[in-house]
């Protein structure tokens, strides 16, 4: 904690020391798009040692939305950079392979191993960018970072912090 937290009647008591530390859990499990994690605090630990559980009470930012948001990279060199690698590297494939000189309408042996590869890569391109779509995004939550902690239920003090 930040600061001092006194009992809310009088603002006399001291409940919350200073240096109080809390351990709770997040969800890691982030979708592509997220930019918040959800964080639930589950016990409060005092300089002295001891420990008060307070349940699972949820985080909230400053602003109190659910959850904490400050850094994010959602990874998109990687989702659509490699979509643009594999339309060059097709391109440039395209561009080698010579096209049919005949003016025939049957196709020749190289039209169709020429539109047999666009179809193999074009499946493999499109593999490549769903997969890297899937990527989850990261989300940093910097030191020093401020949020508030959801009180949703009574909380039984042992009575004023002495140390």
């Amino acid at each position: 904690m930040s600061q001092n937290i006194y009992d809310s009647a009088t603002g006399h008591f001291l409940l919350i020391p200073q240096g109080t530390k809390l351990l709770g859990r997040y969800d890691s499990k982030v979708s592509f798009g997220q930019s918040r994690v959800l964080v639930v605090w589950t016990d409060v630990i005092f300089p002295n040692g001891s420990t008060l559980q307070i349940g699972g009470m949820a985080g909230t930012d400053s602003q109190g939305y659910g959850g904490f948001s400050d850094k994010v990279n959602n990874h998109y060199f990687r989702t659509f950079g490699s979509a643009a690698l594999v339309a060059l590297i097709g391109t440039g494939i395209d561009m080698a392979v010579p096209e049919s000189s005949t003016l025939a309408t049957q196709d020749t042996a190289s039209d169709a191993a020429r539109r047999n590869f666009a179809e193999t890569f074009g499946r493999v391109a499109e593999q490549t960018i769903s997969k890297n779509l899937n990527v989850q995004p990261t989300i940093q939550i910097r030191p020093g970072y401020k949020f508030n902690v959801l009180v949703d239920q009574d909380i039984v003090f042992p009575g004023n912090y002495g140390g």
